[in-house]
């Protein structure tokens, strides 16, 4: 992978990744359009630029992270599924992240989801507390993200709204939860890249790279967090759904006329 290519890598992360349309199936495009070879160097580095992409949400909310300690009780409730299910699972996860076919189906359907969340879901009550019961079913939610193609932003959002959430409110706690989740999906990448063969020379070989992708990533996501609330809270998720649609079904057309995408 050349800097240039990981610098569009990590653009592509930093502009989707608090998106409802997808930050995983959006680089696994990325990567295939760009016939970047899938290296365990690669894979590691598309889950560790999250870390630029955790960075923003903290400097752009650093305010609500010094709260009483039930604010991360409330974000320890929320992992927690995705956690443990994401242990279990990682190498089936794995698998399905390099499946092109499974990435524009899950865009196509999330986009039809997309279409009526607003009509269906955007009911938000007068008290928009967050407590364990609201976190629990956000997290649960959560977990269907580990299908790529779905969206973690899109699952806990949606989440949040089926609770009652506003849509501004649902979508900070979104962004809230992907420190814990995106931290440690990272971390957890990182640590068996380091422990297998040769693993911890491939990262000193590479640590520049991997550096100016988490830049990247932090600065651009810093712009897509603030477009994301303002465009949410006053237009919804429609156009998000027929983006997430048109690119679904382009792609599934190439693979139709069997354009090879599946270069992962």
């Amino acid at each position: 992978m050349s800097i240039l290519e990981a610098i569009i890598i990590a653009i592509v992360e930093g502009l989707t990744e608090f998106l409802p349309v997808s930050s995983t199936g959006h680089m696994i495009i990325a990567q295939s359009m760009l016939g970047i070879e899938s290296t365990e160097f690669v894979k590691a580095f598309t889950v560790n630029i999250q870390f630029g992409a955790i960075l923003s949400v903290i400097v752009l909310y650093w305010k609500r992270f010094f709260q009483t300690l039930d604010f991360y009780w409330k974000l320890l409730i929320a992992f927690l599924p995705a956690g443990v299910i994401g242990f279990l699972a990682s190498d089936y996860i794995d698998a399905l992240l390099e499946n092109v076919f499974v990435v524009a189906l899950m865009l196509v359907l999330g986009g039809f989801l997309m279409l009526f969340v607003d009509k269906w879901f955007n009911k938000p009550e007068e008290n928009q507390e967050m407590n364990w019961k609201r976190a629990l079913k956000i997290g649960f939610f959560q977990c269907i993200a580990m299908i790529p193609g779905v969206s973690r932003s899109m699952a806990t959002i949606v989440g949040g709204m089926t609770t009652k959430l506003s849509r501004k409110n649902a979508a900070e706690f979104s962004f809230f939860l992907a420190v814990p989740t995106m931290a440690a999906a990272s971390g957890y990448k990182l640590v068996k890249l380091v422990t297998e063969p040769a693993g911890l020379n491939l990262l000193s070989e590479n640590l520049t790279t991997l550096l100016i992708g988490n830049v990247a990533a932090f600065i651009v996501a810093m712009a897509a967090i603030k477009f994301f609330i303002d465009f949410l809270t006053k237009y919804g998720f429609k156009a998000f759904g027929y983006y997430r649609i048109v690119v679904g079904v382009l792609i599934l057309i190439l693979l139709t006329m069997g354009v090879d995408l599946n270069v992962l």
